[in-house]
């Protein structure tokens, strides 16, 4: 397991409604799908909510009797996708996945307005954490060197990800705020993956996006990863242990992005009791989703209900703050119910 550090905001917005796990709605029916379910991956093919919904969607497939059908639909940084969803009947047949900080601060970037984390009932399954990565041939030989290249040459620097609001987008506006808002060049593509390839092949001179996109590039010998956003290195097996950024920038803000499953609120009663209690008989004990995570670098951290929305918060509001002091923020997070201006004045207390 990877040792990841928290963001702490106030203790009461964090605080863990109950300290056990409980199935929601204990008295409501089981519920019998009779058809197959819509799962919308607002992102492409290959990239980090691609490959951990296609190792979560067969087990709950098995445990609901129907099959779960996986839709790439990408656009816009994953808010194309997640609007169909909110858009579709409330009947329980139609679920969307990603970074639960991209639902919960889609308003914040104007992209969804009206929408945060509490429209959604929220199935965790893993943390990822972003990596920075160049091609095999790269000039650069640590993170060191490109922090430099970034602060003299700037938007010479071309960064590949999925897109501004993307792991990868919000880890490199992350970097360049924690060191003296270095300027870059972003090329954006339909997921994670495709930006991790496309930088393997030359067509970017860095990456930003997660563990689990870039592994077997790593492994491959394709990327050259310089650092992880952590405090502690990441192993992975058959490389070298990738340094933490906190090497380089020792006081950088870092928090665990947790990706899952959401429901829409508004469904029937019977739909989240029945997912409770498969998400917790099935896939906080799945074999396949803890060797997918120790294989590809994300760490196995299911959870839901309040458990999982407390788990989210330091992520939401990191994000989501974030984008304020980066001047990208369209809508202020007190829209959403966060006040980053107490949770600083907190923070330095």
């Amino acid at each position: 397991m990877h040792k990841l550090r928290f963001v702490l905001a106030t203790g009461a917005s964090l605080l863990v409604l109950g300290s056990t796990l409980t199935i929601a709605q204990d008295a409501a029916a089981e519920w019998k799908p009779d058809r197959p379910i819509n799962l919308i991956v607002p992102w492409g093919a290959g990239g980090s909510t691609d490959q951990v919904t296609r190792v979560t969607a067969p087990i709950l497939a098995e445990a609901l009797g129907v099959d779960v059908v996986v839709v790439n639909q990408p656009g816009a940084s994953g808010a194309i996708g997640t609007q169909e969803v909110l858009n579709a009947p409330r009947d329980g047949y139609t679920w969307t996945a990603n970074a639960i900080a991209n639902n919960a601060t889609y308003s914040v970037s104007g992209l969804l307005p009206d929408t945060d984390i509490d429209d959604w009932h929220i199935y965790l399954s893993v943390a990822n954490v972003p990596v920075v990565s160049v091609p095999a041939d790269s000039e650069f030989e640590d993170f060191g060197q490109l922090l430099e290249a970034f602060k003299t040459r700037g938007a010479q620097i071309s960064v590949a990800t999925a897109g501004v609001t993307s792991s990868g987008g919000t880890a490199i506006a992350s970097l360049s705020g924690a060191a003296d808002n270095f300027d870059y060049n972003m090329i954006t593509y339909d997921g994670g993956g495709p930006a991790a390839i496309a930088t393997a092949s030359g067509e970017a001179m860095v990456t930003t996006q997660l563990a689990v996109e870039q592994t077997e590039l790593i492994r491959g010998g394709r990327l050259k990863a310089l650092a992880v956003l952590s405090d502690q290195p990441l192993v992975l097996e058959g490389v070298d242990p990738i340094p933490p950024v906190t090497q380089w920038l020792p006081e950088k803000d870092l928090a665990p992005d947790y990706f899952g499953i959401f429901i829409p609120r508004g469904v029937p009663d019977e739909v989240i009791a029945t997912m409770d209690r498969i998400w917790a008989e099935e896939v906080m004990n799945s074999e396949a989703l803890q060797t997918y995570a120790e294989t590809f670098g994300a760490v196995f951290a299911p959870s839901f209900g309040a458990e999982a929305r407390a788990n989210a918060m330091p992520v939401v509001i990191l994000e989501a703050c974030s984008s304020v002091t980066r001047g990208e923020a369209v809508n202020d997070p007190s829209t959403i119910g966060i006040d980053c201006e107490t949770l600083t004045e907190v923070a330095a207390q």
